[in-house]
């Protein structure tokens, strides 16, 4: 029943209806501000005293960061409601693509907050739901869920292969493609098995989903690219695995990429972007890799990537990482300061 109710809840926020998570003490009733509207928040908070729930990245963005505990960019914040923040303002405090058009805002005042872990819990449902990380928080509906639940929805143990058939691609015409679902989450994750397991561990790529790049041909990253030169590179040594996973702008979902690359116009990095809606630098889940990994009996690979962070959740999942393989392609004028950011922000070993 957990992973049911916890589905009902991202469709709750995404349809801007209020919820509530379960912590130590009492419920907390959550709403999301980016779904709701003036009237559903008179209905949560006929008082209009409810704070409003932030992250620190985008608390930071509103110099709030001195009244902060802690500077991880997705930590909770709770800001005190006063009488002339109204919906209108709370969608300018939630929305920073929006900051140019109302640059005058605050001041502000962070309040304590007593249970972290629910508001943390609730930060991160968001980006489940695909939603921006910012609620009014106040009284709890009926219908409850606990931060177990939000984290046994969140653990690829439950992902198991669903089918499997032949696909020659462009690049191998000997590949197969390979389904893997969950029973609680809606999304499917791939991995395309190129030319025959021969005793060598694997040339392994993770690629996470980008619409833009893979299939629109955006020139503002390099994952298309990325992409193609994995397969060519797997077929050239013999055999290899390539991960497709559903993790949309390095996991906080399309709309919210979308919005960074907003922001991205304004003049902020993806960096930047990113912590100023409300997210992680990265909030992928490489757990996802490892897992797949493991269904298809394949612990021991190589791994071709930039990305250090990738190698150190793969083994920390029990993969081992035999030898990382670097990625190369050239760069272009429209994606020249993103790989910037790669190296000198993100660790990328460029």
């Amino acid at each position: 029943m957990s992973a049911r109710d916890v589905a009902r809840a991202i469709d709750a926020l995404r349809r801007g209806w209020p919820i509530a998570i379960q912590g130590a003490g009492a419920p907390i009733g959550l709403l999301a501000i980016e779904t709701a509207d003036a009237g559903r928040m008179k209905a949560f908070d006929p008082e209009g005293e409810s704070p409003i729930l932030l992250s620190a990245g985008r608390a930071a963005t509103l110099k709030l960061a001195n009244q902060l505990e802690a500077a991880i960019p997705d930590s909770p914040v709770l800001v005190e409601r006063t009488f002339w923040i109204d919906f209108d303002c709370a969608v300018a405090l939630a929305d920073p693509q929006l900051d140019m058009a109302t640059p005058m805002k605050g001041p502000f005042r962070a309040i304590h907050v007593d249970d972290r872990d629910v508001m943390a819990a609730a930060l991160a449902l968001a980006r489940t739901a695909g939603v921006l990380p910012a609620f009014f928080v106040g009284q709890a509906p009926d219908e409850v869920i606990t931060i177990a639940d939000i984290e046994a929805f969140e653990d690829p143990i439950t992902l198991a292969i669903a089918a499997r058939a032949k696909l020659p691609v462009a690049g191998s015409e000997n590949s197969e493609i390979v389904a893997f679902r969950s029973p609680d989450s809606p999304g499917e994750h791939v991995a395309l098995i190129i030319g025959q397991p021969d005793g060598r561990p694997p040339l392994v790529r993770l690629h996470s989903e980008c619409l833009t790049g893979d299939v629109l041909g955006s020139l503002k990253c390099d994952c298309g690219p990325q992409l193609h030169a994995a397969i060519h590179a797997m077929e050239d040594t013999g055999w290899g695995i390539l991960l497709y996973l559903r993790q949309e702008g390095r996991g906080i979902g399309l709309v919210n990429k979308l919005r960074a690359y907003a922001l991205q116009d304004q003049g902020y990095d993806t960096v930047d972007a990113n912590t100023r809606l409300g997210f992680a630098v990265d909030a992928r889940d490489f757990r996802v890799a490892a897992r797949m990994l493991d269904l298809l009996g394949q612990t021991n690979i190589r791994l071709l990537t930039n990305n250090p962070e990738k190698v150190r959740v793969l083994e920390a999942a029990g993969i081992t990482v035999a030898e990382r393989v670097p990625i190369a392609l050239p760069p272009n004028p429209f994606n020249e300061k993103y790989l910037a950011t790669k190296r000198d922000r993100t660790g990328h070993q460029l």
